[in-house]
């Protein structure tokens, strides 16, 4: 028994429809004709017992029969075709088409994905520009057609550790469609609960490889600030997946991304923390630079002559005012300091 996977997708033996369709009926009309003739004539040689059998056997049999091998395909619609348990082939519309009328038509089997939300194609989404969830997926396999419009996948928030050990929230949306009907199949049971698993895992791959954040004189990427980095990675990652599947991936993103909610109020005030310290180095950076261009003037222009003391006295008044948080309070001198 042959186990090996379908990588390859053909193209079905077929027939123009409605040639076939208007062929058959003229055939049923012509050979019920005959039949009813045979049977009026009264005649009872083999000839025209056979010529009633023939007849009675297209009109009531065979005709019938054939009206089976008329298949209707819409704009990026595919139907998978078995005969007798092996692949015959797929149809791609849109189109009307004849084939073996004792072909079945092979799909995925109904179930329902718990650990995401699939959408019907983009293009079938309602006015108000949502769409339609895993109850219109399910119409769309009662059909026993494929779609191949550009669909959308939204997973549910979940749990994972980024590459420090921290517990953050992450959700996914993956836009994808089926591009090798076969392989989507017969290679998988059902390939919209397969790409689910498959972001889910790919989605904590990625994840535990970033932190969430990262500051900038790190040059290190992050879930947070490198989010078209992550997005190509996670792309990748559920392509690589995916690809026994016959499933294209057209484009990842996270759409949710946050701390879990044991660690969230810590991880702020270390955020506000840093924030805190790196304004207040800035702040440092230039009451310094301000204090050293005062003394500079000062002294080019000979406005004042202070010795060390009175120096250092400057630059602690200075630095009090443009280091403080608050408005400076002036104290008015009435004596010497010496």
């Amino acid at each position: 028994m042959n186990q090996n996977p379908i990588n390859e997708e053909k193209s079905a033996p077929s027939f123009n429809g409605m040639t076939m369709l208007i062929l058959d009926i003229l055939l049923m009309i012509v050979t019920i004709v005959g039949f009813v003739i045979g049977a009026s004539s009264g005649k009872t040689d083999a000839g025209t017992i056979v010529l009633m059998v023939i007849c009675g056997l297209y009109a009531f049999l065979i005709g019938p029969i054939l009206f089976a091998g008329l298949k209707v395909l819409k704009p990026n619609e595919a139907m998978v075709l078995t005969l007798f348990g092996n692949y015959y082939g797929t149809l791609r519309g849109p189109g009307f088409f004849f084939v073996n009328p004792f072909v079945a038509s092979v799909c995925p089997s109904i179930v329902q994905v718990t650990s995401g939300s699939i959408s019907v194609p983009i293009s079938e989404t309602n006015a108000g520009g949502s769409a339609h969830k895993a109850q219109g997926a399910s119409s769309k396999q009662a059909s026993k057609k494929i779609s191949l419009k550009a669909m959308t996948l939204n997973n549910e928030k979940q749990k994972v550790n980024d590459a420090l050990g921290n517990p953050v929230i992450i959700s996914i949306v993956v836009i994808w469609r089926v591009v090798n009907t076969a392989k989507a199949v017969f290679n998988v049971d059902n390939y919209f609960e397969f790409l689910s698993i498959q972001c889910d895992s790919a989605a904590r791959n990625i994840v535990r490889l970033y932190p969430y954040d990262a500051s900038e004189e790190e040059g290190e990427k992050s879930l947070r600030g490198s989010s078209q980095e992550i997005a190509e990675s996670l792309k990748e990652e559920v392509q690589r997946k995916v690809d026994m599947a016959g499933l294209e991936i057209l484009e990842a993103r996270i759409t949710h991304l946050s701390y879990a909610p044991e660690i969230a109020a810590a991880m702020l005030q270390r955020q506000q923390a840093s924030a805190i310290i790196a304004a207040r180095q800035m702040i440092v950076e230039g009451a310094v630079g301000m204090v050293e261009m005062a003394l500079a003037k000062l002294n080019d222009r000979n406005i004042v002559d202070l010795d060390e003391e009175r120096k250092a006295a400057m630059v602690s008044n200075l630095l009090v005012v443009l280091c403080a948080n608050k408005d400076p309070q002036p104290i008015v001198n009435s004596g010497s300091i010496y």
